[in-house]
């Protein structure tokens, strides 16, 4: 078994900004969760899935990675055709939705404004980060989502970022065995424009299934 990998505490104040944005929000939304959001997913599976940061009104309202907004409607409707989900998403922690063979977490642990985290905050995070994916025995393959995602998880295996020039469908193998898939972020902004179709965010893991084989229980 994995051990549990070292999460920020409730009340990290590692990033001034973003603590003030979060005190800001526990005034105003006292029953919401406004604090670092912890991982989801067992920390045996051989998937990593790295986003950016928690939503607003997404994972930082619900407690739960990519749970709550548009990012999780289309990111959980594709673990679910893949295996790697199931259950049914009600975009809340009490859905009963569990992940298999598949573990999602964020490059930026607190909620930043306007989505954005600045290069500070995500140094800042990435011992998290590393300390989850080092905490992962058995993690085989890690999905990037979008250009941060991409350079934080390089940064936090000691990749020099330029050796693996992120793009969408792109797959990176890693000196150490593993695999670095790329995709465009699951946003709303994304799929409106037409940056990123469900067809693509699917062909991305259909690369990822053929790399790990069936969806282990």
């Amino acid at each position: 078994m994995s051990a549990p990998a070292p999460v920020p505490d409730r009340d990290c104040g590692q990033c001034p900004r973003l603590v003030a944005y979060r005190e800001e929000h526990r005034a105003a939304e006292p029953k919401w969760h406004n604090a670092p959001v912890p991982s989801f997913g067992s920390p045996d599976a051989r998937l990593l899935i790295v986003g950016l940061a928690p939503g607003l009104r997404g994972a930082n309202r619900t407690g739960r990675p990519f749970t709550g907004d548009f990012a999780g409607d289309l990111l959980y409707a594709t673990l679910s055709q893949f295996g790697f989900a199931r259950g049914t998403y009600g975009a809340k922690t009490s859905d009963g939705l569990a992940l298999y063979d598949c573990r999602i977490t964020n490059a930026v642990r607190c909620v930043p404004p306007q989505n954005q985290p600045v290069a500070a905050e995500i140094a800042a995070c990435r011992a998290f980060l590393t300390a989850e994916i080092e905490a992962m025995s058995r993690l085989h393959a890690i999905l990037a989502l979008g250009l941060v995602a991409h350079g934080a998880v390089l940064k936090a295996l000691g990749v020099r970022v330029g050796a693996c020039r992120f793009a969408h469908g792109a797959v990176h193998r890693l000196e150490d065995g593993r695999q670095l898939f790329d995709s465009y972020h699951c946003s709303r902004l994304n799929t409106n424009t037409g940056r990123l179709t469900p067809a693509m965010f699917a062909d991305v893991f259909t690369a990822i299934r053929d790399e790990l084989g069936e969806v282990r229980t």
